[in-house]
């Protein structure tokens, strides 16, 4: 299997104060082309530190993140370039409250793949689609539920066509009714192999 990404040996250290605090230590993995990873753990054990590493959002103090074979932490790859690579959900769905659903998928291809915004809208509206939201197009996030906004931060996500999407605790700020949306589209991914990693 083609290896997507692996993490060797990631250490995370905060100074809090005088003290040292650990958030990672030692973290090593390797995810392949097509599989679904989910890492479980108590809540403080450094699960979403661990993917803002991998996302470069962290920087990890030690150790090393392969991409492909290559080195993420060596400054040989564009960080914005590599993050529409490495898609990424997170708990709070941070969608732009100004743009309608639709706009917020249509958002990243747009602006950073700077493809035409007929072509981005078509595509969006394919994924909205996928993620049973076709209907909620032009609704803004503020007039839908969690789980409606938790589906068009995925389809935001997989707008990119990135290889791999990390999720951060994806259902943890759901209604447990509303959980149950956001499963079955994971659940979909899955079935088309898409390369994912759950926290």
């Amino acid at each position: 299997m083609k290896e997507i990404i692996k993490l060797e040996n990631i250490k995370r250290d905060f100074k809090v104060g005088d003290e040292t605090v650990h958030a990672l230590r030692g973290v090593s993995f390797t995810i392949y082309e097509g599989e679904f990873v989910t890492i479980m753990g108590t809540s403080g054990s450094g699960k979403s530190t661990m993917l803002r590493c991998i996302n470069l959002l962290e920087t990890p103090s030690s150790g090393e993140i392969r991409f492909h074979g290559s080195d993420v932490a060596a400054g040989k790859l564009n960080a914005n370039a590599y993050r529409a690579k490495v898609g990424m959900v997170f708990q709070s769905f941070n969608l732009f409250p100004m743009f309608t659903a639709v706009e917020n998928v249509m958002y990243a291809p747009i602006h950073i793949k700077k493809i035409p915004r007929s072509q981005a809208r078509e595509e969006a509206m394919e994924l909205l689609d996928r993620v049973g939201l076709a209907e909620r197009a032009d609704y803004y996030p503020g007039e839908l539920s969690g789980g409606q906004q938790q589906r068009v931060a995925i389809a935001r996500a997989l707008a990119l066509h990135p290889d791999i999407l990390c999720f951060d605790e994806p259902t943890s700020a759901l209604d447990p009714e509303l959980t149950g949306e956001v499963l079955r589209v994971l659940r979909d991914l899955a079935d088309r192999k898409t390369t994912m990693i759950i926290v």
